[in-house]
Order: C-alpha cells, then structure tokens, then sequence
C-alpha cells in the first residue's frame, strides 16, 4: 500500500537483529490506513457461512473464463494466489479488514489463507495464517516443484516483513522469521515482493525501508542472509514482483517515487546473477507525474501510480507490463517490454488497445509452461466501471482481451460494466502446469470499502 509514504518515517529507524515470532506480538498503528478508516467497518457486518467448507463450482463462460467468484462476505482486498507446478494444489491469500480476530488479543486486519484441491474449482474453508496482536497486509505466495508452499506478507512497520513455509500443502507452518539485520540497519521494513527458484532451494524477498532491499536464502527459507541494500538515492522505492529464472538470474520489478510523490516516477529491474550478493539497477521507463482520484473516498495522490508486473518463462525470457503516464496527473497507458537479461529490452508496446483518456492499472503478469507463453492481467475503465482485463502472448502473438469482471452478483459495488473502483493496489496471477491462468483481485465502492476479494481462472 503506497500509503505508507504519508506516515513520519523517522520514529521507526530502530535498528534491531534478525528478529522471530516473539517480536510479532509488538503492536504498532497500522500504516496504510488510519484508525478511523479501518474501524469504520464493524466486524461481522458482512454475513459470511464459515460453516461451509467447500464452496460450489463455478459456472464456465465462452470465453474460457470461468464467472468471477466473491471469496468472502468479509471486508478483503489486496489478494495474492499461487499454482502448485507439481499438483492440482491453488493456494490464496487476502487480507481480511475488520473482520473476527484469530485470537482474543490478536489484530483483527490479518492474512486469511485458503486452498483448492482441484485445481480452484472448489476451496475449502478460511484459515488464518497467523495469530498476531499486529495487523498484517500485502500477502505474497509461491510454491516450488516440490509442493513447498513459501508466504511472505508484513505485520506491520515492525516487525514488517515476516517469511514462513508449508511442506504439507498449507496444513501447517514454520516459525515466523522477520528481517531486520545488522546493527546499522533500522528496524522497520515495508511491503514484501517474493521470488523463488524453481526448487524452492533459493529464496528472495525484495522490500523497502525507503532504500531498496533485498535477502536471500539458499536453503529453502531455513536461514536468512543478512538484507542487502540495493540503491543509492534518496527516492521510495516499493517492489512489485520477483521472478527467478532457469539459470539462477534473479529479477525484481520495482518503481521509485519522490519522497512526496510529485515530479517523475521510474520503472526498474533489480538483478542478480550471483545469488544475490550484489545487484544491479537498470531503468526500464519513466513516467510523469501520477493521477489524481481526489474524488474518490479515501483515495490519496500516488495510488494509481506506476506498478510493474515480471514474469519469466522456461527459457529465461523475461516480460514486464506497467502502466506509465506521458502527461503529468493524466490516465496512464500500459506497456510491455521483454528482454533476455534484465538489462536490455525491447521498445514498449501498448497492449490494452484502450483510448485516450482511460485509466490503466495494476498489471501482474506470469509465465505459462511454455517457453514464448506469457499472461498479463490488469484493471481500466475502458466500459465506464473498473474492470479486469487479461491477455495472453504465445508463440509470438497476442490473444485478444479477455474481460474477468463480467459483473457477477454478490455486492452493490458490482455492475454490468464492472465495479466501482480497485480495492487495494496489487491484485494476483498465476499458471498452473496444464496452462490454466488463475486471477484474484479486489474491488469495492471506493479506497475505504467495504470490498472484497474476486477470484476466476480459464485460458
């Protein structure tokens, strides 16, 4: 949640080591939205039957999508999700609002974790991720080829970003490990991008303490190296997707902002090929100014801002779709570039056929299990709403756009056209062995909701 920049930064530069799941229990205020906002909300105001733990199949759709499915009753947003390579195993995450807490004293803003044996025709019911007096956001998921199931997400500024695994398909989990480092290094850090090899040995976790970091494990997640600064200015730097490819190379997508968000914001790529020991930093594209939605509830100045999905395939191709503005606080366009070594890439093409004038959003992107197969998924309001777009590159062509939000029932925020507006910045993708492409977003009636998660899947 870029939010987080309207928050005084220097009150939390403790400086702290490697800390574990006893500093979870630490409460601090949460960063994104204030308290007002978040208790605007009473828990339980929206009916949801946890007693049912499978939900019903979906309805499939010509266009080879199946209809968009509400996770929840629940107020949930930023989702993220993660096909198993080796199995028909889907596992979701979404930060569940205002919602009942998992524990007498814990937070009730906290990571819900769900999975479908059946390749996300069915889910079975809710579980928390983990019981924290602290609230917990921006979830990330992935899973080796192995079935190893590896989840990062903040709790909080402090102790931020928190890493944990599953070897027993999400039944249960390892000891939190938060990061911190050496004494020079503060304490807090903000919002997690997770990256792994294909055989879940090597472990990556780009985040931000204003600077640009990065740790790496190459045990599976066991142990942690110590984080490693990645930049040298003095911009904000938020990660937005990581990728690792066949040869070990790995790639973290990432924006900078001014510190107030004003003036010029740039799309990088954060490259390693020596397990992430050092890194370098090349500019994919600048883009001007951000939109405004003043006049939407709650939406703040730099939340439609740049964001840049990364996907690598098989064959180590690379390709990132962002959204960028040519004019200062005008609706961005979205782009796509590919390269072969994270520092050269292509020139850009606009892929969302869109016209002038219509807002482009939030784009992920993930890579199909075919070399030349990519997915790219974003949000605009091309119909008038917000809705969820979706092509696919194979083979040298792309697909033609798939609309995901086709308007199904289940909240007032829903319309024939689309919703009314993105609810939380990052939405989710991602390919499972058989080709199958399975997204998860949130919308609601504005920044503040109530809103909720959305999940479909098809070719």
């Amino acid at each position: 949640m870029k939010s987080r920049l309207r928050r005084t930064l220097a009150a939390l530069t403790v400086p702290a080591l490697l800390v574990v799941a006893a500093a979870l229990m630490v409460h601090a205020a949460e960063p994104g939205r204030d308290e007002s906002e978040r208790d605007a909300v009473p828990a339980g105001s929206h009916a949801f039957n946890a007693s049912t733990a499978i939900e019903a199949r979906p309805r499939a759709q010509p266009d080879g999508f199946d209809e968009e499915r509400l996770w929840s009753g629940y107020d949930d947003w930023e989702p993220f999700i993660a096909t198993d390579p080796s199995s028909h195993f889907v596992y979701a995450l979404t930060t569940r609002l205002a919602a009942p807490r998992p524990c007498e004293i814990c937070a009730r803003n906290a990571i819900m974790f769900r999975r479908s044996r059946d390749g996300g025709a069915t889910w079975e019911a809710d579980r928390f991720l983990l019981q924290t007096k602290i609230s917990q956001y921006d979830p990330q998921i992935r899973v080796a080829r192995d079935g190893t199931v590896f989840a990062a997400f903040l709790v909080e500024f402090r102790p931020g970003v928190t890493f944990m695994r599953s070897t027993d398909h999400g039944t249960t989990w390892s000891a939190p490990i938060s990061f911190s480092g050496p004494q020079h290094i503060p304490h807090w850090s903000d919002r997690p991008a997770l990256a792994i090899s294909a055989s879940g040995r090597d472990v990556y976790i780009g985040f931000n303490h204003s600077d640009s970091w990065v740790v790496a494990s190459h045990d599976g997640g066991r142990t942690f190296a110590a984080p490693v600064k990645t930049s040298n200015d003095r911009r904000y730097y938020f990660h937005s997707a990581g990728a690792v490819a066949p040869d070990g190379r790995v790639y973290f997508a990432a924006q900078d902002y001014s510190q107030t968000y004003h003036g010029q914001v740039h799309i990088d790529v954060i490259r390693s090929s020596d397990g992430g020991r050092t890194w370098r930093m090349a500019r994919v594209d600048t883009a001007f100014a951000t939109p405004r939605c003043r006049s939407v509830p709650g939406c703040y100045f730099g939340f439609l801002g740049p964001v840049a999905g990364l996907a690598v395939d098989a064959s180590g191709n690379l390709l990132m779709a962002y959204n960028i503005g040519n004019v200062a606080h005008y609706p961005q366009r979205l782009y796509v570039r590919t390269s072969r070594d994270g520092a050269t890439w292509s020139p850009r093409i606009d892929i969302s056929g869109t016209a002038l004038g219509v807002e482009n959003a939030f784009p992920v992107a993930a890579a199909g299990p075919g070399s030349g197969d990519f997915r790219v998924a974003w949000m605009d309001t091309r119909l008038g709403y917000w809705d969820v777009w979706y092509r696919r590159l194979n083979a040298g062509k792309w697909g033609p756009p798939v609309r995901l939000s086709k308007g199904g029932a289940g909240a007032p925020y829903v319309h024939s056209a689309g919703y009314d507006f993105p609810y939380g910045d990052y939405m989710g993708l991602s390919v499972d062995s058989a080709g199958i492409a399975h997204a998860i977003w949130g919308a609601g009636p504005n920044y503040k909701g109530p809103g909720g998660t959305w999940f479909t899947r098809g070719t």
